[in-house]
């Protein structure tokens, strides 16, 4: 019966201990991390959480000023195409009249003794042949030959504008690609940002909104428009807080007026706006049209160095110019942050300053 006896375990003592023991534990680390919690980010403080979410919000803004332009592009792309189509259709008509004439002459001469080979070949339904044995036209009188000349050339036309369509359209489907592309990218960062945001409690919040420069934009917003009604304009000895003409003076009214307003990206007003879309609709309210996007606006107008900015003047950030606000005097500016931010008044020398451009 003792041949059956389990064997007796010995107990692990020193390096054969501690092996069996980190085997363990990294055996329940694993097991923790498919079980749906492993997943989570650790908990982080206000501060870090402030630091990953201000990078996702300049990811995003990258990618915003991607998807104007791409949009910007797009809408012109199939503008053009439906112009050329429009005039495809108008030489398409003048086809069919031509094609009408060279039929009516046709029955003419059907009944005066029959039709030519040459009328044949005009009115086939393959204009390929049409097009090979169009010399044929010259064995035809010269109304005939005038009329197939005619048919020709509209033939050539529509066939022309027809490839160029072909040609737009790809350029159209190129730049919706683009869009998608930007557009996910945008909301991918938005939606990581927003997950970061709501793990934290109540009372985190409320050091974030300190740290984010909470209540800035709204409290100074209340006092600023109130001092809107009128913009000075630049005279003799005049400071740096005075517009330098009319223009000017109204696109800094509108970014005033507009404080408050919710960051939306790809929105130009009136109720929301993201950086470039405020720059554009505020000089759009003075008569004025710019580019959509940050990088296209920076090209806009007169360079200007840091030290001689004007109210008016467009202030740009980051080394891919990225990031756009409006000068108004004082060393501020007034620009739309980001979607955890309404448009508000800021120090330009908050962000790593990229040149001024001046637009009127």
């Amino acid at each position: 019966m003792a041949a059956h006896r389990k064997p007796k375990q010995r107990s692990l003592s020193g390096p054969a201990a501690r092996t069996a023991a980190t085997l363990a534990l990294a055996g329940a680390a694993s097991v923790a991390a498919f079980d749906g919690s492993g997943h989570a980010d650790p908990r982080l403080s206000p501060a870090e959480v402030k630091v990953k979410v201000d990078a996702l919000y300049r990811e995003a803004e990258i990618a915003t000023e991607k998807y104007n332009g791409a949009k910007e592009k797009a809408e012109k792309a199939e503008k053009s195409l439906d112009a050329l189509r429009d005039e495809a259709a108008r030489k398409a008509e003048k086809l069919n009249a031509a094609r009408n004439d060279l039929g009516s002459y046709a029955t003419a001469q059907y009944r005066a003794g029959g039709i030519t080979p040459s009328m044949q070949l005009a009115l086939s339904s393959d204009p390929d042949q049409f097009l090979d044995r169009a010399s044929l036209a010259d064995r035809a009188g010269s109304r005939q030959a005038a009329a197939l000349s005619g048919v020709r050339k509209r033939l050539q036309e529509v066939a022309q504008l027809r490839a160029e369509a072909d040609g737009r359209l790809a350029t159209l489907r190129a730049r919706q690609t683009d869009l998608r592309k930007h557009k996910k990218t945008v909301t991918g960062k938005l939606a990581e940002a927003k997950r970061l945001l709501a793990r934290l409690t109540e009372e985190q919040r409320v050091e974030y909104a300190r740290l984010a420069g909470g209540n800035q934009g709204r409290d100074s917003g209340r006092a600023a428009r109130s001092d809107t009604r009128h913009i000075p304009l630049s005279g003799a000895g005049s400071g740096t807080t005075q517009a330098p003409n009319t223009r000017a003076a109204a696109a800094v009214a509108y970014a005033y007026r507009a404080i408050g307003s919710p960051y939306v990206w790809g929105a130009t007003g009136p109720s929301a706006f993201d950086c470039s879309g405020l720059i554009q609709a505020a000089y759009r309210s003075a008569g004025v049209s710019l580019p959509r996007t940050t990088y296209a606006q920076i090209a806009a107008g007169q360079r200007v160095p840091r030290s001689a900015l004007r109210p008016g003047d467009l202030v740009f950030f980051y080394s891919g110019i990225s990031h756009v606000g409006m000068y108004v005097g004082n060393g501020r500016m007034i620009h739309a942050p980001n979607p955890g931010a309404p448009v508000r008044i800021a120090p330009i020398d908050e962000m790593p300053f990229a040149g001024a451009t001046r637009v009127v």
